[in-house]
């Protein structure tokens, strides 16, 4: 969680958003390729599917920043795109997605830094919640969404994660910034 302060609503959201995407990318902190891929719940989700899910996501707010649009076009090959980007590919590794997504997180960040909650935007299409066309609204709600979107995820990578080999997110958030243990928590370190 951020820590309290007096900061601008950009500012806020940016950290609230900064804590999920730093809890996404600690589930994957010490994890082998192969540990990377595993499924080890009733779902298809990886730690790396899901790190290059928050790829996705980010990418596709820079995208449209880029395009300087907020509207997009629901098509087979977009679907395709957003079904495919829930799994880390067979010719891709664990240590590139981690280098696209530490980028992606620090362009995502200034972006939102920069919004205009109070600026007309667009919601996409979301067919898994039966909205099939692109919804009016203001950049302040597509900025709460994605925080629900990444706290979802970042609550996905913990369950796998401690399926993996039993590491919780605060376990792991400490020995990614090099904690010292206290009494509420010891970094992680590898079994064995």
């Amino acid at each position: 969680m951020p820590a309290p302060g007096v900061h601008t609503e950009n500012e806020d959201v940016a950290l609230f958003l900064g804590a999920q995407i730093g809890a996404i990318r600690n589930a994957a902190y010490g994890l082998t390729e192969a540990q990377a891929r595993e499924t080890p719940c009733r779902s298809t989700l990886s730690i790396g599917g899901l790190i290059t899910h928050a790829i996705y996501v980010m990418e596709g707010r820079l995208r449209r920043d880029a395009e300087g649009t907020r509207t997009t076009e629901l098509t087979p090959e977009g679907f395709a795109r957003f079904a495919g980007s829930f799994a880390l590919a067979e010719d891709d590794t664990l240590e590139a997605a981690l280098q696209r997504f530490d980028a992606a997180a620090e362009a995502y960040l200034a972006s939102v830094r920069s919004a205009d909650p109070d600026a007309t935007s667009i919601e996409p299409p979301a067919p898994w919640d039966g909205v099939l066309e692109d919804t009016p609204t203001k950049e302040r709600f597509y900025l709460l969404h994605h925080i629900e979107e990444l706290a979802r995820h970042a609550g996905h990578a913990d369950i796998i994660r401690e399926q993996i080999d039993g590491a919780d997110g605060a376990s792991l958030a400490a020995a990614a910034e090099g904690r010292p243990a206290n009494d509420f928590v010891k970094p992680w370190s590898p079994p064995g």
